[in-house]
């Protein structure tokens, strides 16, 4: 699980929106690079998260070698094209009870979240899977220990009120710091991975 959240643990905006998100040109060098790595091959979406990716990250792609930043309006670099060709490369796999089909590049669609429909996609050979945003399957895959690493970008700044990433947790689960990374932009990368 990968996401950005304000330093009261907010990942969304009560009104959904990200605009809020500090922006750190070492952080998109660092996912860049990461797109660029052997390490996640499938992206994990609720229907909400899929739905703004898809209206946007097809169209990132031109001829320029630089894409859009979707967080910082009127700002391209190479660093987010790496991004939008890893994106459009992925497979994409969302959860969702109401779309009927998925046509972006390979895509496919489950119409329910099911815990076992999810392990089996973990066994599967291949890459990594990745979940970004997408609040209330992380909640859902988190209840039922399904997420090997949490992976938060603090942003210095606080929200008063949002959405929270995680919710309905039936029980506490605890978590062993794997890597802690500061930016000179105030931002923190945690990574966590839960102790069973």
């Amino acid at each position: 699980m990968f996401n950005h959240v304000s330093a009261d643990g907010y990942f969304a905006a009560a009104d959904g929106n990200i605009n809020w998100v500090i922006q750190d040109p070492e952080i998109a060098k660092t996912a860049a690079s990461a797109s660029e790595s052997p390490g996640v091959g499938t992206m994990l979406f609720g229907r909400r998260t899929y739905e703004q990716f898809e209206s946007f990250w097809p169209k990132a792609l031109d001829d320029s070698g630089t894409s859009p930043d979707p967080h910082h309006a009127g700002h391209r670099s190479p660093e987010m094209r790496a991004i939008a060709v890893y994106i459009n490369d992925a497979i994409k796999v969302v959860i969702s009870k109401s779309r009927k089909d998925v046509t972006w590049k390979n895509s496919r669609l489950l119409h329910e979240f099911d815990p076992r429909a999810i392990e089996a996609l973990k066994r599967e050979p291949g890459k990594d899977i990745m979940i970004f945003g997408s609040g209330s399957i992380v909640s859902q895959l988190s209840q039922h220990r399904l997420i090997d690493e949490y992976q938060f970008i603090v942003s210095p700044l606080l929200l008063g009120g949002g959405q929270s990433m995680i919710r309905d947790m039936p029980h506490s689960v605890r978590l062993k710091l794997i890597d802690a990374t500061s930016y000179d932009s105030g931002n923190v990368m945690l990574r966590y991975a839960p102790v069973h």
